[in-house]
C-alpha cells in the first residue's frame, strides 16, 4: 500500500492539540473535584502519581515501535509496520493486564507504604480500585494513536481523544452533581471515557490502514527486538528524569517552611506546559518524518528536516516563553494575589526562556536520535546531565549558595541546555547513520 507523507506541520498540528486537549481536560477534573472537597482533589492526584509510575513501563515498546513502523514505512513494506504494531499490542495488553491486577488488589497496601495521608486514603484507595485496575487501557490506547499517527492519521487519533475526553468532562458532571458519587464517579467517568477512546482509535486504524493486507514479514523475533532495542532506553530515560524531578521537588521542599519556592515551580510549570506542548508535537511528528526518510535511505532530507524542526521549535519556544515572560504578572494573578509568589513566578517564567529553548531543541533531536535506532546515547547524557546540572545545581545554587527557587530553574535550564548541545553534535557526527533498524 502506498503511504501519503505528511509536511511537518500537518502531523505536528494535530498532535500538539491532542496534547492541548488532554491538558486541559486534565485542569477541568481537578477544578470539577476541587468543588467536592480538597481531600478529593489529593487523593486523586496521589493515586495518579503511582498509577503513572507503572504507566512509564508500557512505553518500553510505544517508542520502539514507533521508530520500527516508520522505518519500514519509508522502506515500502507496511506489512512489518503491521507486524510490529500486532507484537506491540500483544506485549503491552500481557504488561496491562498483569499491573491491572497488581493495583486493583493490592491498591490499599500500595498507599500505606508510602504512608499517604488519612484523610485521603479511602477516596484513593477506591479512585486506584477503578482507575488503576483498568490501566491496561492505558497500555492499549497510545499503540492503536501511534499506528494512526505514523501512518499519517494524526487528525483521526485527536478525534479520539476529543470524543474521550469531552465525554468524560459530560459524564464527571453528571456523576459529581448529579448522582454525588465523588471520587468513585469521577474514576468510572474516567474509565469510560477510555473505552470510548479505545475503539475510536482501533476501528479508524482497522479501517484506514490495510497494512495487514502487504505479504511483507520477517521474523516477530527480530521485531521484538527491534522495538526493545529503542523502547528500554527511552523508558529507562523517563524513569531517570522522573526520579531527577523527585529530588528536585524534595530539594524545593526544604527551601522554606511555608512551601512558596515549590508551589513558585508548579505555577510557572503550568504556564510553561503549553510551551513544552508545541515542543514535543514538533519533536513528535519530525521523528516519525525521520524514520520515513531514513526507511527511503534519504538522509539528506533527514538534516534538512531537522534543521527546519529546530528552526520553528526555537521560533515558537521563544514567542511563548518571551510572552509568558512579559506578561507573567497578569498570568500569575490569576492563580494568586500574593504579590511575593506573583513577584517569583515571574522571575522563573523569564529563566524558563533559556530553559525552553534548550529543551525544544533537546525534544528534536533525541526523538530523532531514538527514531534512527541511537537510543542509547540520549540516555547517556540524560543520566550525566539531569543529575550533575538539574539536581546537583538545585541543592548548590538553591540551597547551598541561597538563590531557592531561582536557582533550581538556572540549573534546571542548564540541564536542557547542555544537553541539547549533545544531541546536536551527536546528529551531526552522523553516527546515527549506521543505527537503522532495517537493512538498507
Amino acid at each position: 500500500m502506498m503511504v501519503e507523507r505528511k509536511t511537518l506541520s500537518q502531523l505536528s498540528v494535530p498532535i500538539c492539540l491532542e496534547t492541548l486537549f488532554y491538558m486541559l481536560s486534565g485542569m477541568v477534573d481537578t477544578l470539577m473535584l476541587s468543588s467536592v472537597s480538597d481531600q478529593a482533589v489529593g487523593a486523586v492526584g496521589t493515586a495518579n502519581t503511582y498509577i503513572g509510575v507503572f504507566i512509564v513501563m508500557f512505553g518500553v515498546i510505544s517508542s520502539g515501535m514507533i521508530a520500527v513502523m516508520s522505518q519500514n514505512i519509508g522502506a515500502g513494506r507496511p506489512g512489518i509496520a503491521y507486524q510490529a504494531r500486532q507484537l506491540g499490542l500483544m506485549f503491552n495488553a500481557f504488561i496491562g493486564i498483569l499491573m491491572s491486577v497488581v493495583l486493583a488488589i493490592f491498591s490499599g497496601r500500595i498507599l500505606r507504604i508510602v504512608s499517604i495521608a488519612p484523610a485521603l486514603f479511602e477516596p484513593a484507595e477506591t479512585y486506584l480500585k477503578i482507575v488503576g485496575g483498568t490501566c491496561f487501557l492505558n497500555a492499549i490506547i497510545p499503540i492503536f494513536s501511534s499506528y494512526l499517527r505514523v501512518f499519517g492519521y494524526t487528525k483521526h487519533s485527536l478525534i479520539g481523544t476529543i470524543v474521550g475526553n469531552v465525554l468524560n468532562i459530560i459524564l464527571n458532571s453528571v456523576f459529581l452533581f448529579v448522582f454525588n458519587w465523588g471520587v468513585m464517579g469521577v474514576a468510572i467517568a474516567t474509565v469510560i471515557s477510555r473505552v470510548v477512546n479505545l475503539v475510536i482509535v482501533a476501528v479508524m486504524g482497522a479501517v484506514l490502514i490495510k497494512a495487514k493486507q502487504s505479504p511483507d514479514r520477517i521474523l516477530p523475533r527480530k521485531i521484538l527486538a527491534q522495538i526493545v532495542k529503542i523502547g528500554f532506553p527511552s523508558a529507562f530515560e523517563t524513569t531517570l528524569y522522573n526520579i531527577a524531578m523527585t529530588f528536585i521537588v524534595r530539594f524545593m521542599n526544604q527551601m522554606d517552611a511555608n512551601g512558596m519556592n515549590v508551589t513558585a515551580r508548579s505555577y510557572a510549570m503550568q504556564i510553561a506546559n503549553f510551551s513544552y506542548c508545541a515542543g514535543a508535537a514538533l519533536a513528535q511528528a519530525n521523528a516519525i518524518m525521520t524514520g520515513w526518510r531514513i526507511g527511503a535511505k534519504e538522509f539528506e532530507e533527514c538534516d534538512r528536516g531537522i534543521k527546519k524542526a529546530e528552526i520553528y521549535g526555537l521560533v515558537i519556544a521563544t514567542c511563548f516563553s518571551v510572552t509568558f515572560a512579559l506578561s507573567g504578572h497578569i498570568i500569575v494573578h490569576i492563580f494568586t494575589d500574593d504579590a511575593q509568589m506573583i513577584s517569583l513566578v515571574v522571575k522563573l517564567l523569564i529563566i524558563d526562556i533559556f530553559l525552553e529553548l534548550g529543551r525544544v531543541t533537546n525534544l528534536v533531536y533525541s526523538q530523532a536520535l531514538k527514531t534512527s535506532g541511537d537510543a542509547v546515547f540520549p540516555v547517556i547524557m540524560g543520566a550525566i546531565f539531569m543529575y550533575l546540572f538539574a539536581v546537583g545545581g538545585t541543592y548548590f545554587l538553591g540551597i547551598h549558595l541561597g538563590f531557592l527557587a531561582v536557582g533550581a530553574y538556572i540549573a534546571m535550564a542548564g540541564d536542557e541546555c547542555a544537553r541539547a548541545v549533545g544531541m546536536v553534535l551527536r546528529w551531526k557526527s552522523g553516527k546515527w547513520k549506521s543505527k537503522s533498524l532495517i537493512e538498507l
